[in-house]
């Protein structure tokens, strides 16, 4: 019995952190398993029979792949301008002292705690006023300004983590700065980048309530899932969903071993 107790003691913690991600994990299955449905009807979302057609055909509807391509467009743009922007600012942060340096990092969270309600109304205020027509870079501006905070809190975390005393012993051995950061800082960094980046193109891709106050007629994927619930979401649905995510799984995968080879290898 006190074998056992120990036992229990020992692994309790890791029991109950394998529950709880089963948990979150539950729709995740759910919507891989409904990929592989064939529905009775289109406002049916009961298992009712197995069949690869789905994957096969994910472009059924013209509509949806339209919206899911013009999704990982805006994504792409807004990562790709997000990271520079957050990287940059991560570093002028942590490595530099100047006045109104406290502020910044306040106005840095803003974007995080305000609620998407109130960022997006106070966007559409803001491109109406400013006469700009609501579409596709409307989206884009408004994705990496809230982005860009994301990516500030990620890159701060590693550079924070980071020993500087290497970027010296660099230095000592006669590399400039250029070679300093190309060949220690940046590597160093690189995970905390990558990492910011696909977290910025997640909540870029999957945003909908900002993008539905400054989209205009454009639809994209959140927007399109969003119309279709009221006339029966395509199968389709399940099968972009599941491998957007089979794709970040396996990016992060790939990611996490070439930091364990590095590893190694120093």
């Amino acid at each position: 019995m006190t074998r056992l107790s120990r036992w229990i003691a020992d692994r309790w913690v890791m029991g109950v952190a394998l529950l709880v991600l089963g948990y979150l994990s539950l729709p995740i299955l759910v919507v891989a398993g409904l990929s592989f449905n064939r529905p009775a009807s289109r406002l049916s979302y009961d298992f009712n029979e197995f069949t690869l057609d789905n994957w096969r055909h994910p472009c059924a509807s013209s509509d949806m792949c339209d919206a899911v391509v013009r999704s990982v467009q805006i994504g792409f743009i807004a990562t790709v301008v997000a990271t520079v922007l957050g990287t940059l600012m991560a570093f002028a942060l942590v490595r530099h002292r100047f006045s109104g340096r406290s502020g910044i990092n306040l106005l840095i969270f803003l974007p995080m705690a305000t609620p998407e309600l109130v960022m997006g109304t106070s966007l559409l205020a803001l491109f109406v006023a400013a006469g700009v027509p609501l579409g596709f870079w409307t989206i884009v501006i408004a994705h990496v300004m809230f982005c860009v905070s994301f990516v500030v809190v990620t890159v701060k975390a590693r550079l924070a983590g980071m020993d500087s005393r290497l970027e010296e012993a660099a230095m000592d051995l006669y590399a400039n700065e250029w070679q300093t950061f190309r060949r220690v800082t940046l590597p160093l960094v690189l995970p905390g980048i990558v990492a910011a980046a696909l977290l910025a193109f997640s909540l870029s891709f999957d945003d909908f309530i900002i993008t539905n106050f400054n989209s205009g007629t454009t639809v994209t994927f959140p927007m399109y899932v969003w119309g279709a619930a009221q006339r029966g979401i395509p199968p389709q649905v399940n099968v972009i969903g599941t491998a957007m995510f089979v794709i970040a799984v396996l990016l992060v995968g790939v990611s996490s071993l070439r930091g364990r080879r590095a590893k190694r290898l120093s």
